[in-house]
């Protein structure tokens, strides 16, 4: 495997094709939820991570072939007062699973993090995710058993 981990360029067709494919691919695993994105969402992603103005992207790539992203957002932690990045997605196609495409990219999330002096880089994880031990091997520890990760749909 010839990889190589690329910060994304929203403003890069190349670059933003990649984030469609690699997204609506992880999308479409079990992990991600099992159905592709809806197409007004297919559609409207780049405009909205543009708009976002908080979007940071990992594209991993073997060769020329897309095999991995880590989707990201910058945050802020009251707590530190320092910024932190949150991995919203993390994905890796089923080709490349298994050969250290999502360790690298979580070790170019972490370089990134130092490099902007954060305080953490966090993520949320379903219970039943196997990605879960590549986490806990790359550092992630599971905060306080009193906390609890909680999501509200707005219509």
């Amino acid at each position: 495997m010839d990889l190589n981990i690329i910060e994304a360029d929203l403003e890069n067709p190349t670059h933003t094709e990649y984030i469609l494919y690699l997204t609506n691919a992880y999308a479409m695993d079990e992990m991600g939820g099992g159905e592709p994105l809806k197409k007004e969402v297919y559609d409207s992603l780049i405009a909205g991570l543009k708009r976002a103005g908080n979007y940071l992207g990992f594209i991993a790539l073997d060769g020329d072939d897309p095999v991995g992203i880590a989707n990201c957002f910058m945050g802020f932690s009251t707590f530190y007062a320092k910024p932190l990045i949150n991995i919203h997605d993390l994905g890796v196609v089923p080709d490349a699973r298994g050969k250290g495409v999502g360790g690298k990219l979580i070790d170019a999330v972490s370089d990134k993090a130092k490099a902007l002096d954060c305080c953490k880089v966090t993520l949320e994880v379903l219970d039943n995710n196997p990605a879960r031990r590549l986490y806990e091997r790359s550092g992630f520890r599971y905060g306080d058993p009193h906390y609890f990760f909680m999501t509200k749909l707005i219509d």
